[in-house]
């Protein structure tokens, strides 16, 4: 005999039952980029809410591993941008406290978050980066400027992309197309950061390349993003001002370009050791090649950021994706390796 269907009672038990019941979405922090980590976390708490998640906002602040301790969230989502959100420290503290996290673990973060080692494991992988140097600020200061700046342009030729090499939302990028130039770039590029990485400027298309863990934990990659600008460098003011850029999501790439874009994708995701999310960027050159830049933890969630737009791309809805992710975090535990 046919067993009944279930009620929409029992359908609704079940569903709550595998449902994280509370979580946290740690949002603000102080950096550069608060603004734009509180526009995501309000974000991300309204789509989590509309797939019936009870979501607390907080701040990184003194006040929060007191709450943690005290409330004690099924998991928590780090909306935080720059600094502590995507460099392992409030990973390690969601950790210690015994609070699962969407993301990569604690120990992970380091490798995606310092830009020239990221790099650098992916060109040992096999794929194209654009090539670098990474400059401390002393070194400047003690060796003197004025030759370093002739060995950069004589060993990398201009023009040069010059930016922190940790950070992000390209704060403190500048391109350098003249040698006289460079001082200037250097100042404004070292107002972000004691160390620079200065990399070989690659003209091309920018596409935003994101990956989602699928519940068995293997990476899938979402159709790019692609990026259009007016300026040099897709800056802060065009990443987050409404109607300074233009997305195509899809990007407009040849199947086979696309095809290149994901497995670059795929690759950073498991070669820097991410997991649930993340967002590779990258750059088509000229001869099609798909280039890597840098790879971001705790991508942007905001209304004009790049992986809701992929996760759109792909048909699915991003409080979906997260409500999804909350759970796996939760059943997984607060692993510290």
């Amino acid at each position: 005999m046919t067993a009944p269907a279930p009620t929409d009672q029992l359908k609704a038990e079940t569903a709550a039952e595998t449902t994280t019941r509370h979580a946290v979405v740690l949002a603000g922090g102080l950096t550069h980029e608060r603004e734009v980590s509180l526009r995501s976390g309000s974000r991300i708490a309204g789509a989590l809410r509309r797939n019936g998640i009870d979501v607390t906002v907080r701040d990184a602040d003194a006040e929060l591993v007191p709450w943690l301790l005290a409330h004690r969230p099924d998991a928590a989502v780090i909306a935080l941008h720059g600094g502590r959100g995507e460099n392992g420290a409030v990973q390690a503290v969601l950790e210690m406290a015994g609070v699962p996290h969407v993301g990569t673990a604690s120990h992970d973060c380091r490798l995606a978050w310092d830009k020239a080692t990221a790099k650098n494991l992916l060109r040992r992988q096999g794929f194209t980066t654009p090539e670098w140097l990474t400059l401390s600020h002393s070194t400047f200061r003690d060796l003197g400027a004025a030759g370093i700046i002739d060995l950069l342009v004589a060993s990398l030729g201009l023009p040069l992309m010059l930016k922190p090499y940790q950070g992000g939302s390209a704060l403190g990028a500048n391109v350098v197309r003249e040698p006289d130039e460079l001082p200037a770039a250097l100042v404004s590029s070292f107002a972000y950061g004691d160390v620079l990485l200065v990399e070989r400027f690659v003209t091309g298309t920018e596409i935003a390349l994101s990956v989602i863990d699928d519940p068995a934990g293997n990476p899938v990659a979402l159709p790019a993003v692609e990026i259009s600008f007016p300026a040099d460098v897709f800056d802060y003011e065009a990443r987050y001002t409404a109607g300074v850029t233009t997305y195509y999501a899809p990007a407009r790439l040849d199947p086979e370009v696309a095809a290149a874009a994901g497995e670059l994708a795929v690759a950073a995701h498991r070669t820097l050791g991410l997991r649930d999310v993340s967002r590779t960027d990258a750059i088509i050159d000229a001869d099609g090649t798909v280039q890597f830049l840098e790879v971001n933890v705790s991508p942007g969630l905001t209304e004009t950021s790049l992986l809701p737009m992929a996760v759109e791309a792909a048909g699915d809805d991003l409080g979906a994706v997260y409500s999804r992710l909350l759970d796996d975090a939760a059943a997984r535990g607060p692993l510290l390796r």
